[in-house]
């Protein structure tokens, strides 16, 4: 194969059959992709915790973080196929997701079990909201399928949210 022919079909452009119209593939990918970013930072920094826990806690916090890191890795597949079966692409390498998350990465060299639950607390809470604007740009755009999706993935991640209020509760006062 020519050189010409194979950067040719490397460049082409995927032409994925859908009734939403140009602007609203163009919106909806972008904002599922910086979504599919943020999904990832948060997997990974839930499992850099999971590894790193310590503590009497351990086990509880160890297994919990397991699940919730598995709950976000599950939702990086259904985003990114959303986004290409509505005719857009997605992440397409670690660079890439460096680029686009809004989530801070966490390289501290120890953190405290409390301070990790707080953080991931935190993170969830931001990635809901995140969530929502994307939901809002689906309504936008008639994009009930995608806003379906974002539905039970809202769910999930305020129930992440609620797990680790509930953990890191110091009193009856709800305080922290």
């Amino acid at each position: 194969m020519s050189t010409a022919k194979a950067e040719g079909r490397r460049t082409a452009r995927l032409q994925t059959p859908s009734d939403l119209s140009s602007n609203a593939i163009k919106d909806i990918s972008a904002s599922l992709t910086t979504l599919l970013a943020d999904v990832f930072a948060l997997y990974i920094k839930t499992k850099n915790f999971h590894w790193h826990v310590s503590g009497p806690n351990f086990r509880d916090y160890h297994l919990m973080l397991d699940e919730q890191a598995a709950q976000l890795f599950a939702m990086t597949d259904e985003i990114a196929e959303r986004a290409r079966k509505i005719g857009g692409t997605t992440i397409r390498s670690a660079g890439h997701i460096g680029r686009l998350q809004r989530l801070k990465d966490n390289d501290a060299d120890y953190v405290t079990p409390l301070d990790m639950l707080a953080e991931l607390r935190g993170d969830n809470k931001e990635l809901v909201s995140f969530l929502r604007e994307t939901h809002d740009l689906c309504d936008e755009h008639n994009d009930v399928a995608t806003a379906s999706l974002l539905e039970n993935w809202i769910d999930e991640t305020e129930r992440r949210v609620w797990f680790l209020f509930e953990t890191t509760r110091t009193g009856n006062s709800g305080e922290h």
